[in-house]
């Protein structure tokens, strides 16, 4: 059992002087952010492919005990909507992502709000995870069929027995289906908990032997932190969820089930006002 917590992304130009010491160089800000969290999401990623040599300055600037998460390309959750995407998720593991060795904690796949979901969805979602990698040694063998990238990892890489997790978080209400928690399940596919201020669908199934939280804010989506008595109140929930139970009031679609002790990530992106980073300092205090 551990706690991951961290923020979405870390260069934001009004963290600095704030959250980050006055004058820290820009090129540090890694190296400072992940001194004071245990986790970051990897937000670039979403939106082109990172080099081989960023992710190897990522993994060198961060602590031994450091885990990031990546968050999947758009071209496969919001431009090919999951549709034929083997060869793009190839290109995609073999841009160089498993670079970050034992510090690759969670893929988080984060379909549009657009995307409904619905009996040929279903069929389109038990397709993709199919594909996913669930080792080292699978995410190697799919970065060899890659058409544009050539998959330099060398042997050390691919006998990291570390497993490959992944999470999705899913903004239509449609997913509010038992249907879609059985996939779920039965893909060994965790179910993101994300707080949106009621904006989008907010379900505490478990799913996996691992919980990720996106905590946006409760009332005011992305512009307010989180108030002291609101994060003693997620920590309490977090451990009774890492130590394999359910809090009574837990709001499931399907009868939860007790199970092993859970590792658990959060991450914080109420990032205009800069909040995040205290608050996931806050939360990580009441955890320790």
């Amino acid at each position: 059992m551990e706690y991951r917590i961290g923020t979405s992304g870390w260069v934001y130009p009004p963290w600095r002087n704030n959250f980050y010491p006055q004058n820290l160089p820009q090129k540090k800000e890694l190296f400072y952010a992940s001194r004071h969290l245990s986790s970051i999401e990897i937000n670039g990623s979403f939106y082109s492919y990172q080099k081989p040599s960023t992710y190897l300055h990522w993994y060198s600037e961060t602590p031994d005990d450091f885990v990031f998460s990546v968050k999947g390309p758009q071209y496969i959750t919001h431009i090919s909507r999951l549709k034929e995407v083997e060869m793009p998720l190839a290109n995609f593991f073999a841009s160089g992502v498993l670079h970050l060795r034992e510090k690759l904690g969670v893929f988080l796949w984060q379909l549009p709000p657009s995307f409904v979901f619905n009996p040929e969805k279903a069929e389109r979602l038990e397709n993709f995870f199919h594909l996913l990698p669930r080792s080292f040694e699978d995410a190697g063998e799919l970065a060899k069929k890659s058409e544009r990238f050539s998959a330099e990892y060398s042997p050390d890489i691919i006998r990291i027995k570390k497993p490959i997790r992944h999470a999705i978080e899913v903004r239509h209400h449609s997913f509010e289906n038992p249907e879609f928690i059985e996939l779920l399940r039965h893909n060994d596919v965790a179910l993101v908990f994300a707080e949106t201020a009621g904006k989008w669908p907010y379900m505490e199934d478990i799913t996996s032997d691992f919980l990720y939280l996106r905590l946006h804010g409760d009332e005011t989506f992305y512009n307010k932190g989180y108030e002291p008595e609101q994060l003693r109140w997620w920590a309490q929930r977090i451990k009774i969820w890492a130590q394999g139970r359910n809090p009574k009031d837990s709001l499931t679609l399907l009868p939860a089930t007790n199970g092993g002790v859970r590792d658990v990530f959060v991450f914080f992106d109420n990032d205009l006002k800069i909040k995040a980073p205290q608050d996931a300092e806050g939360l990580l205090l009441l955890l320790k």
